[in-house]
């Protein structure tokens, strides 16, 4: 099942090592196959607060994102980033072809009797 990386990072000034972490973080991603779809990009904030960037890369599974997560190539230049960037980062599964909320809704209703 597909798997993404997420994370919500805070804006931060601009700095040298992040744009070194930027040059080299698409040759960690490369052998767990793993693609950006949301780099950055405009937030259009329908609800709530949002203070600062969306990222996620896709992976062909949750093992794929964890394994170049904790991949000593991805965690070489992790510090780049977290000295100077702070945020959440998660790994998720995705859902299903054809996935249906209202089964989702039903289970959920059998296990609480609502």
């Amino acid at each position: 099942m597909t798997a993404y990386a997420i994370a919500h990072l805070r804006r931060a000034p601009v700095h040298a090592e992040v744009l070194t972490y930027l040059e080299r973080i698409d040759a960690t991603l490369a052998q767990f196959a793993g693609r950006f779809l949301v780099h950055g990009g405009t937030i259009d904030v329908l609800e709530g607060d949002w203070p600062g960037d969306v990222i996620v890369i896709e992976f062909p599974d949750l093992q794929r994102a964890r394994s170049w997560y904790q991949s000593s190539d991805y965690q070489e230049i992790k510090p780049l980033r977290t000295r100077h960037l702070t945020g959440e980062v998660i790994l998720v599964d995705g859902v299903e072809p054809g996935h249906d909320s209202s089964q989702v809704a039903a289970t959920i209703r059998r296990a609480t009797n609502r």
